[in-house]
């Protein structure tokens, strides 16, 4: 008689998991190869047939199959110890993550390049130790902190109407957007167009700054904006669409003014 099929079974949540490796397209081919092999097992197809269909030997199906029936999907992952050692010294990796913070005498930040002769190592590979921790010494951000002295006292504030917001409260988000640049090129440029790109002059005219208001109105999804000449507390005012119901028509008062912006 022949020998009977053995067939892997499968929980809900492993044939799932399974199912998703396998048709990942941005996950590694060796673990969407695996969870086929473990899938056609699991459907009762033959190791020869499974093998046949996949394109690989009856060896790779016999490993797979053995090592889930065994360990489960922990048995689908590589073991500890294969794959390509490392070569470069512990010591040497250490050097290029510490120093990164150090630049060399004259100079603002490492390069790729004068790092690796520092260190003695390729310029490639001080790419991919900064990459694999998120190192990067070329970009700066830029930040400012009020001089405010009550800023921590203002900004725990703030932060505790969201936190711990008082009963039957109202919180009003204002912001600006001050120092917008009015600028007009000197002359008009072509559209875009087929066969040539749209065009501009390199140089401009300056007409001074202007300060964008603007608000959403999460009813209706309107934006509403306003432009100014001056961005001071008296600028600072409801727009004239944003009125509570009930205050149509209403002109914005000094005390509005004032509530909006200690809000």
């Amino acid at each position: 008689m022949p020998r009977p099929i053995s067939v892997l079974e499968l929980t809900p949540e492993e044939k799932l998991q399974l199912q998703r490796v396998a048709r990942s397209k941005t996950g590694s081919q060796r673990d969407g190869l695996r969870a086929r092999i473990v899938l056609r097992r699991a459907e009762g197809s033959r190791e020869l047939d499974v093998a046949a269909a996949l394109g690989v030997s009856l060896t790779t199906i016999s490993t797979w199959s053995r090592r889930f029936e065994l360990q489960g999907l922990d048995g689908l992952q590589d073991r500890p110890g294969r794959g390509r050692k490392a070569w470069l010294a512990t010591e040497k990796v250490r050097q290029v993550i510490t120093r990164v913070v150090q630049p060399p005498k004259g100079k603002k930040k490492w390069s790729t390049r004068s790092m690796a002769a520092a260190v003695g190592m390729p310029h490639q590979s001080v790419q991919r130790i900064w990459k694999s921790n998120d190192l990067k010494p070329h970009l700066v951000r830029t930040f400012k902190i009020s001089s405010d002295p009550q800023f921590e006292q203002k900004f725990w504030d703030v932060i505790g109407l969201y936190l711990n917001p008082p009963d039957k409260a109202l919180v009003l988000c204002c912001d600006e957007k001050s120092q917008c640049q009015a600028l007009e090129r000197t002359q008009p440029g072509l559209p875009l167009g087929c066969g040539h790109i749209r065009t501009q002059t390199h140089d401009y005219w300056r007409h001074g700054t202007i300060t964008l208001f603007a608000a959403l109105n999460y009813l209706d999804g309107k934006i509403l904006s306003r432009t100014e000449a001056r961005h001071t507390h008296v600028e600072v005012a409801p727009l004239p669409e944003a009125d509570r119901p009930g205050d149509a028509g209403r002109a914005a008062t000094p005390s509005d003014r004032g509530q909006l912006c200690d809000a």
